[in-house]
C-alpha cells in the first residue's frame, strides 16, 4: 500500500508564534538575555515540532518572532510577522522581567500562553505573574506555564513539567486553529430525532468558525446516475472491497433475505457512495477532467455527516461501509488520513471525533451508541458466568452501524506487541491487512434497513486505553463537553457473544469501562452510562482527557463531566478568579462570562 497524505483541505497549514520576551531596558539589563531568550524559543519551536504534528502527520510548524520584544514598537513587528505567516496560536517566554502590557500579544481571536521562567535573578516568574494579570484584566484568557523548579542562569533546557503544559497548550491550540475557515457537511437533514443532526451552525460559527454546508442525499443519486465520479477508480475500489472485505452470514430470517443480485448491487452502490462522500469533501481534479468543474471543488468539509435513516435506508442501500471506511486509515487508494464522517448526520458527535482526531495527531476514530450497561448480576443471569478483571464492576456496550474505524478491532500492535490504534503515518501494510481480516461484512438487518446493504461487524478484543468523549447542546448553557477516559475489555466468548447477539448481531463491538473516582458519576459504572448526555459518543484510543479539557477552555465549552485528575487539568488563569476551589463551576462560569471564541 502507498501513504498519502490527503491534503486535499483547502487553506494553509496553521503554525504557532513563539514570542521572545526580554527586559527593554538597553544597556545591561537586556542585553543580560536577549540572545539566551531568542536561542530558547528557538529549542523550544523545535521541541514542538519534534513532538506534535497535524492531523495529515506532518510536523506542526513553529515561526519564530523576527526580533526579541522589549516594548510595544517590538510586539507589533512580531505581530505583523505572524500575520503574514498564518500564526494561529502564540507561546510567549521569558528570562527576565518586562513591561507586561507593553509586550502582551493583543491578538484577539488565538490562544495564548506565557512561560515565564522560574530563575531567581532576573524576574522570569515575576513577569508572568504581571503578564497574566494583565490578560485577565483585558479579558485575553492566556495560559501560566511556571516550572516547579528554580533553573541556574546557565541551564537553557526545557523542564519536564514545563514540557508537559507546553505540550498541552500545543496540541490543543493547533486544533483550534486547525479547524478555522473549514466547513461541515451535512448530507441530509434530521435523522429519526436524533438531536444532534439538528445541525446548530451559530455553533459551528461561534464556537470553531467552520462554514454549514447543507446538501440533499438525493446528490448523491444525481452523481451516481451522471458518473460524476472517477470510473477508473471506482473499479479499483471495487475489486479492492472484493478481495479485502469479506461478506459475512445472512444473519436475517429468510423472509427477510435478500437476492444475491439485489446484494451485489448493494455492494456496486456503498463502493460508489464512498467515492462520492469522499469527492463531496474534500473534491476531486478528475471530476474536472469528465466536465464537472463545480463538483471538482468539493465543499472544503473537515467533518461530514450522513443522514441516512430513513428516508435513504427504507429504498436504498445502507452507507455503513461508506462510513467504516472513511473512518479507517486506509483504502484501496492505501494509507492515509481518515475522513471524519459521522453516522445520522450527528454533527455533534462528528465535532467530538474531530477533536479527538486533532488532538492525537490524526488517529482515528470510533463513532458508537453509548447502547447499554451491563451490570455484573445481569452478566451473571444471563450466562451463568462472572464478570472478572476491569469487567467487573460491569461494562458499557459500544455499538452502532457503520462509522466506527475498523482499527477498532485492535488488531494493530505496537512494537511491545499491545493492541493499539494508529495513525496512518505509523501504520503499515499488514496493520490495515489485519484490520480488514478481522471484520466481517454482514447483510443488513433488514428490518431496519429494507433496501439492504453490509454493516461491520467485529469485537475489539483487546485491552486498550482509551477516552469517550461527547459533545452536547443544552438550552440557556449552550455546548458542553462530556469526558470518560477508561479501557476496551476483552470478555469471553461465553459472556461477551451471549450478550452481543441479544442486539443487533451485525454491528461491531467494544466493551468499555471508565476509570471509577470517588467523584460523582464516577463512583460507578452503571452512573457514567446514567449521566452521559446523549445515545452516541465518540471513542478514541489513549487518555487523551486533559488535552480535550485544555481544547474545550480554548473554546469556551465548558466540561461538566469528566474523569481526569485535577493535577493534569490545564486552563487559562482566568479561570481561577471564577472559583478556583470548584473547578466544575468555574469552568462553568467563565465559559458563560467570556463566550464563544468567534462571537
Amino acid at each position: 500500500m502507498t501513504m498519502i497524505t490527503n491534503e486535499r483541505l483547502i487553506g494553509a497549514l496553521p503554525k504557532i508564534g513563539i514570542r521572545p520576551v526580554v527586559d527593554g531596558r538597553v544597556g545591561g539589563a537586556r542585553e543580560e538575555r536577549d540572545a539566551e531568550t531568542m536561542a530558547l524559543a528557538h529549542k523550544t519551536a523545535e521541541f514542538i515540532s519534534a513532538n506534535v504534528r497535524y492531523p495529515n502527520g506532518l510536523p506542526v510548524q513553529c515561526v519564530v518572532s523576527p526580533c526579541s520584544i522589549g516594548g510595544v514598537a517590538e510586539a507589533q513587528i512580531c505581530a505583523d510577522a505572524f500575520s503574514r505567516e498564518n500564526v494561529g496560536a502564540t507561546l510567549t517566554i521569558s528570562w527576565s522581567w518586562s513591561y507586561g502590557t507593553e509586550v502582551m500579544d493583543f491578538t484577539p481571536l488565538i490562544p495564548k500562553a506565557i512561560w515565564g521562567i522560574n530563575g531567581t535573578d532576573v524576574g522570569g516568574a515575576v513577569f508572568l505573574a504581571c503578564a497574566a494579570a494583565a490578560h485577565d484584566q483585558k479579558g485575553l484568557p492566556a495560559f501560566k506555564i511556571y516550572g516547579r523548579e528554580v533553573q541556574d542562569r546557565t541551564d537553557y533546557e526545557i523542564p519536564d513539567d514545563v514540557k508537559d503544559k507546553i505540550l498541552l497548550f500545543a496540541k490543543a491550540a493547533s486544533a483550534v486553529a486547525y479547524m478555522r475557515g473549514k466547513s461541515y457537511l451535512a448530507i441530509g437533514g434530521v435523522c429519526m430525532g436524533i438531536a444532534g443532526s439538528i445541525v446548530q451552525e451559530d455553533f459551528f460559527q461561534e464556537y470553531l468558525d467552520m462554514r454549514n454546508v447543507n446538501i440533499d442525499m438525493v446528490e448523491l443519486l444525481r452523481r451516481m446516475d451522471r458518473k460524476i465520479y472517477d470510473e477508473e477508480e471506482y473499479e479499483i475500489a471495487k475489486k479492492w472491497q472484493e478481495e479485502y472485505c469479506i461478506e459475512g452470514e445472512d444473519e436475517n430470517i429468510p423472509a427477510n433475505q435478500l437476492s444475491r443480485i439485489v446484494k451485489d448491487k448493494a455492494w456496486e452502490v456503498s463502493v460508489k457512495v464512498a467515492l462520492i462522500i469522499r469527492d463531496m469533501m474534500v473534491g476531486n481534479a478528475k471530476l474536472a477532467e469528465k466536465g464537472f468543474t463545480e463538483e471538482a471543488h468539493g465543499y472544503n468539509a473537515l467533518i461530514a455527516g450522513f443522514q441516512g435513516q430513513r428516508h435513504w435506508t427504507d429504498h436504498y442501500p445502507m452507507t455503513d461501509f461508506a462510513e467504516a471506511i472513511a473512518n479507517s486509515s486506509f483504502d484501496w487508494s492505501g494509507l492515509r488520513q481518515p475522513y471524519i464522517l459521522a453516522t445520522e448526520n450527528d454533527s455533534l458527535n462528528a465535532t467530538s471525533m474531530l477533536m479527538s482526531h486533532l488532538l492525537t495527531g490524526g488517529t482515528p476514530q470510533i463513532f458508537a451508541d453509548i447502547r447499554t450497561y451491563i451490570s455484573p448480576e445481569t452478566a451473571l443471569r444471563i450466562t451463568g458466568l462472572k464478570l472478572t478483571g476491569r469487567a467487573a464492576n460491569g461494562v458499557i456496550h459500544l455499538k452502532n452501524s457503520g462509522p466506527a474505524a475498523l482499527e477498532g478491532t485492535g488488531m494493530e500492535k505496537d512494537q511491545a506487541g499491545n493492541a493499539v490504534m494508529k495513525a496512518f503515518y505509523d501504520a503499515t501494510e499488514e496493520d490495515a491487512k489485519t484490520c480488514l481480516k478481522a471484520t466481517v461484512w454482514k447483510p443488513s438487518d433488514g428490518i431496519s434497513f429494507k433496501a439492504g446493504g453490509f454493516s461491520s461487524d467485529w469485537c475489539t478484543h483487546f485491552e486498550m486505553p482509551m477516552t469517550m468523549v461527547r459533545i452536547n447542546i443544552v438550552k440557556g448553557i449552550g455546548p458542553t463537553m462530556q469526558i470518560a477516559e477508561g479501557y476496551s475489555v476483552d470478555l469471553p466468548d461465553e459472556i461477551g457473544e451471549v450478550i452481543d447477539k441479544r442486539t443487533n448481531p451485525t454491528w461491531p463491538t467494544t466493551w468499555f469501562v471508565p476509570i471509577l473516582t470517588d467523584l460523582g458519576p464516577f463512583r460507578s459504572v452503571f452512573s457514567v452510562m446514567e449521566k452521559w448526555g446523549a445515545n452516541h459518543g465518540s471513542i478514541c484510543y489513549g487518555h487523551i482527557g486533559a488535552e480535550l479539557i485544555t481544547l474545550a477552555s480554548m473554546l469556551r465549552i465548558p466540561v461538566v463531566l469528566h474523569n481526569v485528575d485535577e493535577t493534569r487539568i490545564f486552563r487559562p488563569t482566568i479561570w481561577d478568579a471564577f472559583g478556583a476551589m470548584d473547578p466544575y463551576q468555574s469552568d462553568l462560569m467563565a465559559c458563560q462570562k467570556l463566550g464563544p471564541l468567534y462571537r
